[in-house]
């Protein structure tokens, strides 16, 4: 089975930022005009191919449930879980991840891989391809620069291992051994090895229940061997923090189709 995680809980400060409270929207919801355009019609209409799509939610989740029931069509709707994250306001993003690998287990014995997708993410459908046809546990880059108030960092050590740092404050970030390569995460990850997945779920919960998603992301890598790694950049690749980058996001629908 193959299944496939987007989280979308998160309250979307940025993206409503000076909007009224009875007009702020879930980022991933957001459209100007044709209610197919919006990031989690987008997402869900490149991971069509999985078995099982577990959409993990919390800020207006009824908003939510109602745009699937909706707008979705039905091939899709159907494969889609939708999980709610009742600490959508009090813990980090790791929770969620940390909700969906649990409903996976729970769903199935018998999963091949699951792949897990930041919900406010936009990228090329060439390279999207090319992590979902990988046949090993993969990690993704993007083509912007960084900066350390908002990247989060990716890079290889000495030792081959790869090793993510990221500043939760956005503040600036330290790197404190020797590295061969440094990358800006793509935020979009593939798990193959379920054994290890399970170890990192059950050790971010006991351990890093209040970390970001990294603390069970960099526990799965660090379980595994180095040679069951493909690394895959992005070309496209843009992360829609605000209306601004949303509008940046639509442009480039339109040039595509």
């Amino acid at each position: 089975m193959k299944i496939v995680i987007i989280t979308v809980a998160g309250i979307s400060s940025r993206f409503n930022k000076d909007v009224p409270n009875d007009e702020m929207v879930l980022k991933c919801l957001y459209y100007e005009e044709n209610p197919e355009d919006t990031l989690i019609y987008r997402m869900l209409e490149k991971v069509k191919y999985a078995d099982e799509i577990i959409v993990v939610g919390g800020f207006k989740f009824d908003d939510l449930i109602d745009y699937i029931g909706e707008h979705v069509p039905s091939d899709i709707r159907d494969k889609c879980n939708l999980v709610y994250n009742d600490h959508f306001d009090d813990l980090s993003s790791g929770y969620s991840l940390y909700l969906g690998i649990k409903e996976s287990f729970n769903i199935s014995e018998d999963i091949s891989e699951i792949l897990f997708v930041e919900g406010d993410l936009d990228v090329d459908g060439e390279s999207f391809g090319k992590v979902i046809n990988s046949k090993n546990s993969v990690l993704t880059t993007n083509p912007e620069p960084i900066y350390s108030n908002k990247a989060v960092v990716l890079y290889q050590n000495e030792n081959d291992d790869f090793v993510y740092a990221f500043n939760s404050d956005h503040g600036l970030l330290s790197i404190n051994e020797p590295f061969k390569a440094i990358f800006n995460s793509g935020q979009i990850w593939k798990f193959n090895d379920m054994g290890a997945l399970k170890i990192a779920n059950d050790n971010f919960k006991e351990y890093l229940i209040a970390d970001t998603n990294l603390g069970i992301i960099q526990k799965y890598f660090d379980l595994i061997e180095n040679d069951k790694i493909e690394v895959f950049g992005f070309n496209h690749w843009v992360n829609c923090n605000t209306r601004k980058d949303y509008k940046i996001i639509k442009e480039y629908w339109r040039n595509i189709l």
